[in-house]
């Protein structure tokens, strides 16, 4: 593949690792800059070092996912495994630049050592990539750069093994080197988490902070009732079935089994002015209508719900050609006896219930918005902080 002595694949092994520590730091700077309990644009990019953007939904998705951190109960956001890439990839940066500047005098044992950790990164790669796809439905750019990166790593490793192996011209060295480097390399990669764990700011004063429900129920109606296999905590939601971020909460909710623990009281909440009157322009154009089927389904809400959110993107766009071809697709999948429901007028006083309801708590124009019990969860730990914030409030959820 290469000469004997060439120093490409060295070259090329720097490069991805240095590629793969660009893309670690900025999915590592984005959990960073999260910790401030605002809200951020996030890098997501196949070009190392571009600039955050605030459209960045699969690598937003990525990094809310409960794949993308270790110890969320422990910590809020958890530990982001992409601290162990940077520190990994710091490793492989130095030991490739050894490689290229020790040339020829680079014994088989090292090459074979480093063609053998090297491809360590490529299988961890291949690991996250099956996830993304079959978990999450998408791969942001910016991970994407990392498997690249770790895949360029382990064929330059193995390819400067190989170019060497019948070489018995090179020097040997001892054994005990081997074990010595394996130690360097945990270090060097355990050693970003521990200073993060370390540095990461107490969160627990603020999760209290965000106030509580005013009105416990809902005057002339019932909220929709979506009740987990195993419920032990009384929760209040306010979402838009056509809202990608309720989507998003909704699948970690699911994703982490989090959602049969708990007693739902379903509040729809549409950002559409079609019936909304808190809003001047529709966010999300056709939710009026969603919403008063998830109120018909009654006994088979959560299914309403969730075929929505599966069916979100297709929806909206119905949303947008019109009311006559939402009311068409809702037929084609429910039935003539839903569509009814939803064309009745009392269920548009209970929407309008409903939405009195969120008015009168003072609920903010947005969501979704959980309440556990009396207390509101703060938006931002819905999202990275979710798990730390359960644990802290209701720990019988995670167990």
């Amino acid at each position: 593949m290469f000469s004997r002595g060439s120093k490409a694949p060295a070259i090329i092994a720097l490069v991805a690792s240095v590629l793969g520590l660009i893309f670690a730091s900025n999915s590592t700077l984005d959990y960073a800059a999260h910790l401030d309990r605002r809200l951020h644009n996030v890098h997501c990019s196949f070009i190392p070092g571009a600039s955050a953007v605030p459209e960045a939904e699969a690598c937003r998705a990525a990094m809310y996912s409960p794949y993308s951190a270790l110890l969320k109960d422990q910590y809020w956001g958890g530990i982001p495994i992409s601290l162990f890439g940077l520190g990994a990839f710091c490793f492989f940066a130095a030991f490739s630049l050894y490689l290229l500047l020790n040339g020829e005098r680079t014994s088989r044992r090292t090459l074979a050592f480093f063609a053998l950790v090297g491809t360590t990164p490529l299988l961890v790669s291949l690991l996250m990539l099956t996830i993304s796809i079959t978990q999450l439905g998408q791969v942001c750019k910016t991970c994407a750069g990392i498997y690249i990166s770790s895949a360029l790593l382990a064929f330059g490793a193995v390819a400067a093994w190989l170019s060497a192996r019948m070489d018995s011209t090179r020097p040997t060295v001892s054994f005990a080197l081997v074990p010595a480097w394996l130690v360097a390399l945990c270090a060097t990669a355990l050693a970003p988490a521990v200073v993060y764990a370390a540095s990461a700011p107490d969160q627990r004063p603020f999760i209290t902070q965000c106030g509580e429900i005013k009105q416990a129920k809902i005057k002339g109606d019932n909220p929709v009732r979506v009740r987990g296999s195993h419920a032990v905590q009384p929760t209040m939601l306010f979402e838009d079935p056509l809202c990608p971020t309720c989507k998003a909460f909704h699948d970690r909710l699911v994703t982490e089994n989090i959602i049969e623990k708990l007693d739902i009281e379903l509040v729809l909440f549409p950002l559409d002015n079609d019936c909304n009157w808190m809003l001047d322009s529709a966010l999300h154009p056709g939710a009026c209508i969603v919403s008063k089927a998830v109120l018909c389904g009654e006994g088979n809400a959560r299914q309403v719900l969730e075929w929505a959110y599966d069916q979100q993107e297709y929806l909206t766009r119905a949303g947008k050609a019109g009311e006559n071809t939402l009311r068409s697709v809702i037929k084609q999948r429910w039935g003539e006896s839903l569509l009814r429901c939803v064309d009745d007028k009392k269920t548009d006083v209970r929407l309008n219930n409903h939405l009195h309801f969120a008015s009168e708590n003072n609920i903010p124009v947005s969501t979704p918005q959980m309440y556990l019990g009396k207390r509101r969860v703060c938006d931002e730990d819905t999202d990275l902080g979710l798990r730390f914030t359960l644990a802290q409030l209701s720990p019988e959820v995670l167990k």
